[in-house]
Parts: C-alpha cells; structure tokens; sequence
C-alpha cells in the first residue's frame, strides 16, 4: 500500500481486530511509563527545559498542567516515558516506537471539545504511527553500519502520526517525513550503552522532530525524500503496509531496565522461587549471554539512568526486591549494600550462540553458586512478555496499577484504566487527555 494512502486513508474497521486490541494495549502500557516516569529526576529537568524553551499554547505537559507547544509536550512527555525504561518495544527494531508515537499522537490531539477527536480515530492514529516507525527502524537498520538510537527511525513514525492528525496532503506528508528523517537523532546507541546518561534512546527528540517536521512542512518548509521509506534497498520492508502488522510483533517490559538485562533477571528470580535462595546466601552467579547484554557491565551505578543500562546491578536488585521500578532503581535506592556485593559477585560471559541469534532472540544463562557451594544453572531463558508469549490484558493492567498507584489518585487512576479500555467508543479523547495533564490531586 502506499505509504501517504496508508498514513491518511487507513480506517479504524479496516485494522484487524487484534491490531485494534494491541492499539490499546500500547496506549496502557506506555502511559504507565509515563505516570511512573513523572517521579524521575530526568522528567523533572526535561519538563522544565520544555516548559521554559518551548513556550506555547496547543499541548501540555503530563502530570504537570503547564502548556507549551506540540513539539515541546512530545519532547518532554516522550522522555518522560524513555526515563523509566519499561516501555514497550520491538525486537527487530532493537528499540522502540511507542516511547515517540504516543506522546507525538497525544500532542496534536485538540483539548477541547471544538475540535473532538474520537477513541477510534486516536487509536487508528497510533497505530500508523507505529507502523511507519517500526518499518523504518528495521530499514535503516539494514542500510546503515552505524547502531542508531530509537530517535532516528521513530521520528518518522511520529511525522506520520501528526500528519494526518493535521491533515496534510500528499505533498506535505512526504515532506514531514523527509524533514523528519533529516533531522531525527541519529545518535550512537551503544555509546549511550557504554557510558549511560540522561540521553537515553532518544525517543523524545525523536517525537519532537517529527511533530516540527510536520508543522514545518504544514507551512511549505521543504525535505528531501526519506530514504527509509523511499528507497529502492529498503522497498520489501514495506511490501506489506496495510496487511501485515508489525506492531503486533512488540514485546513489553515488566522490569524497567534495558531489554537486554531481562533474560537474565527472569533466569534469576526463576532459580530464587525455585530452590528459596536467600540474597545473604548467594556466593557467585555467572551470567552468559549475548554480546550487546554484556556490554551492560555497570555494577556500581551512580543514577537511575546507570542502573537502567546496567544487568549486575538490577540482577542483583530484582533477587533482593522482587521487582523493578522507580523506588528500587532512584538515586536513594542505589547504595544499598546487599545489592551492590551481589551485583560485584556477578560475572558477565559472551555466548556466542546467543550472540548469533540476537536481534530476533534475547538469551542468557544464569548459574547461581550458594555459599555451601551448590550451584543452580537456568538453563536458556529469554525475558517475560515477547509477542510468542505476550502479557494477558489483567497482566498488562496489573503492570499499569502498579506503575500508577503511588503517582494517580486511585479514583482517577480507575478512570483512566476504564477509559483507555474503552477508547475505541469514546465520542472524544478529550476526556482522556484530562486525565493525564492536569497534576494529581
């Protein structure tokens, strides 16, 4: 299907119903990410930096009630979710979409009834989007030596979101795109992996790229074509655009570290339930694994965003706390003693064979030795919630009350559930965007 049909001619009827079901399962869980995320320090500073840089009226910023222009919400409302790492993503994109499509979707949605959008058409909305980003990132993925940061493939996605939310024509959106592609962030990934810090995976300047893209173009700003979407090299990625579903491949998180760490933190707490290892009486664990998840060998963080790109550490922290958010991975959370000697404990082996097989599979092997010298080996294990065996919608919803709880009102936290639920039938999404924007209280 053509790409500028597909953006603009796409119905809510014409997705399959489990395409329909996945637009709200990525709308739940990426807005928890972002509620949860609101505690971070990072959304802190970004809110502020946008709130003061980005200056306007048109869209706000979540959780905190000040306007500021789309590019500016998209922008700090897209790092937001990136702060806390729990989002959904894509194996063969080796990132994620939806980190840059929801808040760019959300920051050219009206806020007032004048101009009422319905649930479908918002769902409809972020469901192209995610197409268009995922085929991009699997396109520039296979025509670039360089490992990009999920800005630069899903900063189109979000000019083809906001596209059609302006309405542009043919000329305009493939203009969006190209300004889009030009300047989305095409920033060294694994350099962010060797040294992390608030850059991060680069989705919320990917959001922001792409929604100016598509307001520039709106005014006849110019762009040259998008490669990834245009080129000869990379048309069988898009062969199949209004028939097969990428988004329907992404995997969700229920640890908030990177998805490489993920394998191994399920292969450790399954030989914790397992044989009752007490954290006091692990020795040593080897880790083995892919050659990417080692390079995550922080085992002493000093920030969340440390702990986030690190595997020894949130191992360690997921065998003494059970789970990952925001209070086991805040600053404050960060020295305590138990999870620092166990995570110094932990030795970090590339496996080849599973070097081989990553993108499209993540591995590891965790082999606990106790302090009488047993040891207890995993086996192969590759982490929770991949599209062969998704979340269940109560699991998905369990992942969203936990995130939320200690941010939202659990009345307005109820509503919000209920409502993204029910989006396909909601008259206007303003109703949502209510729920989000304003402080708690």
């Amino acid at each position: 299907m053509d790409v500028v049909d597909f953006i603009h001619e796409t119905k809510w009827n014409d997705l399959p119903e489990n395409v329909r079901r996945q637009a709200r399962r990525c709308l739940l869980d990426t807005l928890a990410a972002g509620i949860s995320g609101s505690r971070t320090r990072l959304s802190s500073i970004i809110r502020n930096f946008a709130a003061n840089a980005f200056g306007g009226r048109g869209a706000f910023l979540w959780l905190d009630g000040r306007e500021v222009s789309p590019p500016g919400a998209a922008l700090a409302n897209g790092m937001t979710i990136d702060s806390l790492d729990i989002h959904d993503g894509h194996p063969l994109t080796k990132g994620h979409a939806g980190a840059a499509i929801v808040p760019a979707t959300l920051a050219t949605v009206p806020f007032t009834k004048s101009v009422p959008v319905t649930g479908a058409e918002m769902l409809t909305t972020l469901i192209i989007g995610y197409e268009i980003a995922l085929r991009a990132g699997i396109a520039l993925h296979a025509t670039s030596s360089e490992y990009h940061t999920s800005g630069a493939w899903n900063a189109l996605g979000s000019a083809a979101a906001a596209s059609r939310r302006l309405g542009l024509g043919r000329e305009k959106t493939e203009h969006a795109l190209g300004i889009a592609e030009y300047h989305g962030p095409r920033s060294q990934m694994m350099r962010g992996i060797d040294y992390p810090t608030m850059l991060k995976d680069g989705s919320g300047w990917g959001a922001m790229a792409g929604v100016s893209a598509t307001y520039l173009a709106q005014e006849s700003f110019s762009g040259a074509p998008a490669l990834t979407v245009k080129a000869e090299a990379v048309r069988p990625y898009w062969e199949d655009l209004g028939h097969g579903w990428l988004v329907t491949g992404q995997y969700f998180k229920p640890h908030a570290v990177c998805r490489w760490a993920q394998p191994a933190i399920e292969a450790g707490l399954m030989l914790q339930q397992t044989h009752q290892l007490a954290p006091d009486n692990i020795n040593r664990i080897e880790v083995h694994t892919f050659h990417e998840a080692v390079r995550l060998n922080k085992r002493q963080p000093q920030s969340t965003e440390e702990a986030q790109y690190s595997l020894p550490f949130p191992l360690a922290a997921a065998l003494v706390h059970g789970q990952l958010g925001v209070s086991e991975l805040c600053d404050e959370a960060l020295p305590n003693p138990t999870i620092l000697q166990i995570s110094e404990s932990i030795e970090l082996i590339e496996d080849d064979q599973f070097s081989s097989r990553f993108p499209a599979q993540r591995f590891a092997r965790v082999v606990i030795e106790t302090k009488d010298g047993k040891r207890h080996d995993s086996g192969e294990v590759e982490a929770r919630w991949d599209a062969v065996d998704p979340p269940s919608d109560q699991a998905l919803t369990e992942k969203f009350r936990w995130l939320v709880r200690e941010v939202l009102p659990a009345d307005r936290a109820a509503k919000l559930e209920k409502s993204i639920w029910q989006c396909p039938d909601l008259p206007d999404v303003s109703y949502i965007l209510k729920l989000i924007f304003p402080r708690p209280g």
